[in-house]
């Protein structure tokens, strides 16, 4: 009996790990919660590309737009856990799930965390005209007349909008926020005088910045920005202790997905992330990499959302 029940042991063992070690045995799908064109989606498919070569099997890009990112993700989350359908997690993503209480999963426990990829700093602009060249400037500006200095953002609930709260609550000032629905209107609006600062990726502002459109007042990572060493941290400045907002993308797959699947992932998107010809193709893009282990990751998640979350506690900015 007991070499009969070592047996049968035996055979679930091997049966489970099966899966794991053939896999991948077809085409994995990298699914984009967000439209052809975008950021998101020019780094799924340079991942794509680079991974399938390594996989020995084709990497395809779906997208899958709507609802911030929402719709994308619940596909993933819905998908069956065998390493087949992953799905790129961004910083707007997770505000989206902390600003709104309907979703049909949850964020935190819904996913299998696979790695980190990338990150990229949000920069502070304003007009040249703008009295205010410097952190301590702007905070300066706004707290002699409260609520009059109007940040803009491409949209309520936005990562951007998300940073100019944060900014708000770490520097102790009102601003007024007026959400766009797009940056370019943010820009135009900014450009136009009808706002008066933007917090919005470098990428879609560096170009105005070095036209001279736009003025530069500090980059909202804890360091500086590659593509703009010359632009202080927001966080150099004494006032602004512990300020620290990106956007980052990460790859995750459902909740389930075989550990030894996501070890495999993690190794192959690391190989992949180190390879010189995708860091220049992302530092093109705008971002700079950054890779990590599965946990490292799924810990980065779940503690960005517990300080988005209270960020818009303390903005009393409800739930959806």
């Amino acid at each position: 009996m007991k070499k009969l029940l070592l047996a049968f042991a035996t055979l679930l063992l091997t049966t489970g790990l099966a899966p794991a070690q053939d896999w991948p045995q077809k085409p994995i799908k990298i699914i984009i919660s967000f439209g052809p064109g975008g950021g998101t989606d020019i780094i799924g498919r340079i991942l794509a590309e680079h991974m399938q070569g390594k996989l020995g099997k084709p990497v395809v890009v779906e997208n899958k737009p709507g609802a911030g990112g929402i719709l994308g993700n619940e596909a993933v989350a819905n998908a069956d856990p065998d390493g087949y359908t992953l799905g790129i997690m961004t910083a707007g993503q997770i505000i989206a799930s902390v600003t709104r209480k309907t979703m049909r999963y949850d964020t935190l426990t819904a996913f299998a965390p696979v790695g980190q990829i990338a990150t990229a700093s949000l920069m502070i602009v304003t007009r040249p005209d703008f009295p205010a060249s410097n952190v301590k400037e702007l905070i300066a500006a706004a707290k002699v007349d409260p609520g009059k200095i109007v940040f803009a953002s491409p949209g309520f609930g936005a990562t951007q909008h998300f940073a100019g709260e944060m900014f708000k609550q770490t520097a102790g000032i009102t601003l007024l926020h007026v959400p766009f629905k797009t940056t370019p209107e943010a820009i135009n609006a900014v450009l136009g005088k009808h706002a008066d600062i933007l917090f919005d990726t470098v990428s879609a502002v560096i170009g105005h910045v070095q036209s001279g459109q736009l003025k530069a007042i500090a980059v909202t990572g804890k360091d500086r920005f590659p593509a703009v060493p010359n632009v202080p941290a927001a966080i150099e400045s004494s006032m602004m202790p512990g300020y620290d907002v990106t956007t980052w993308y990460g790859m995750f797959a459902p909740k389930g997905t075989p550990p030894a699947v996501i070890a495999r992932l993690n190794k192959v998107l690391n190989e992949t992330l180190a390879d010189p010809e995708v860091r220049k193709r992302l530092d093109k893009v705008g971002v700079v990499v950054k890779s990590s282990t599965p946990k490292e990751w799924g810990d980065f998640m779940a503690n960005e959302y517990k300080r988005f979350d209270k960020v818009r506690e303390t903005a009393g900015i409800p739930q959806q």
